[in-house]
């Protein structure tokens, strides 16, 4: 009897488009001898709805129609279903596993878990607390900083931070210097992160951020090869994969570099660096993994710099991109994973 998987996609995230391209190849790659494929897709603005569309529709962002019928989680049954709205009546679908490919807000911040948890659903990625830590990199930052991560040293400032921003700029300038790097503190794929030279670069940053979330991280710049590492397990049992190094084409890795088929950066698994820290990093990303109490699966994202002889933690993704030219699945592919086989491993580990 075949696993019935449920994919959920799309979803109230400024990774909207990402997420149709993950769930594309996710629900491509799902062995179909194996598993009974069921899509959910979520619009921008938050309405569910029971896709049995071509999934050719999916990643164009041309699945939804008004025919569509809409369906919530069987929250408060303690038992893994959808409930579907059949004109005056609800029928409900079982399923075995949740596999929510979603990133961001509503996705991987810990939202959508703690349906999951509340209605006994078994579902693929990390819990609710280690979603909403790594999601927020303010959290994630003083979390690493207890567990003796290396990391680049940062400010935070919120919106109402804003109304002084000349007293959180002098900070910056005294504890960070320049450059420095701006980001909001919940949004991932590079989306309103900045550089910042000086100050005016700063302010500017800074206001474009703020649209992304009502509170931003300042870090220091940190010099050296930008790699990441994939890490994969259950609790007390978690491997790394070897290491990736991305060479940006850009200032920094943009989403137009990572999402885009034409980017000219480029990617190097092994990455280009001496095998020594090339085990620091997956050494580190074990740890970073388990001081989030992560299950599942992460990617972890480090720079290093060779003469400095610094391995530094940038952040944790967990749920990263799993696009056809993302990292993540490249580098489990590279480690010895095939992504179906891969696939079948994330199932497995949501359901023990």
């Amino acid at each position: 009897m075949k696993n019935k998987i449920c994919v959920i996609f799309g979803g109230e995230s400024t990774e909207y488009e990402i997420s149709l391209r993950s769930a594309y190849s996710v629900i491509s790659n799902l062995d179909k001898t194996k598993y009974e494929i069921i899509t959910v897709g979520i619009t921008k603005d938050g309405k569910w709805f029971l896709y049995d569309g071509d999934y050719d529709n999916i990643p164009a962002d041309n699945w939804y129609n008004e025919n569509l019928s809409e369906v919530n989680i069987a929250h408060g049954l303690k038992e893994s279903a959808l409930m579907v709205n059949d004109g005056d009546t609800y029928k409900k679908i079982p399923f075995d596993v949740a596999f929510p490919v979603l990133h961001g807000k509503n996705g991987e911040d810990g939202t959508i878990q703690g349906l999951f948890e509340l209605s006994g659903i078994k579902y693929v990625g990390v819990g609710v607390i280690a979603s909403a830590c790594g999601m927020d990199k303010t959290f994630t930052k003083v979390i690493m900083q207890n567990a003796g991560i290396p990391q680049a040293d940062w400010v935070v400032i919120t919106n109402h931070d804003a109304l002084n921003l000349d007293a959180k700029i002098s900070i910056i300038e005294e504890k960070l210097g320049y450059p420095v790097f701006i980001k909001p503190a919940n949004a991932g794929s590079s989306i309103g992160i900045g550089k910042a030279k000086n100050k005016d670069e700063l302010i500017s940053a800074i206001n474009e951020a703020l649209k992304f979330d009502r509170k931003i991280l300042v870090e220091e710049f940190l010099s050296g090869h930008e790699v990441e590492c994939a890490v994969l397990g259950n609790r007390g049992d978690i491997e790394a994969s070897c290491v990736g190094e991305i060479v940006a084409s850009a200032e920094f890795y943009t989403y137009d570099a990572k999402y885009s088929s034409s980017s000219t950066s480029e990617l190097y698994i092994p990455a280009k660096i001496d095998d020594k820290y090339s085990q620091a990093v997956r050494d580190y990303a074990i740890k970073v993994f388990e001081a989030l109490d992560g299950k599942g699966l992460s990617r972890v994202d480090f720079f290093v710099d060779e003469s400095k002889d610094k391995v530094w933690l940038n952040e944790i993704n967990t749920m990263p991109g799993f696009t056809s030219i993302s990292m993540y699945p490249k580098l489990m592919e590279a480690s010895g994973y095939s992504y179906s086989e891969l696939l079948n491993k994330l199932i497995e580990i949501a359901q023990n």
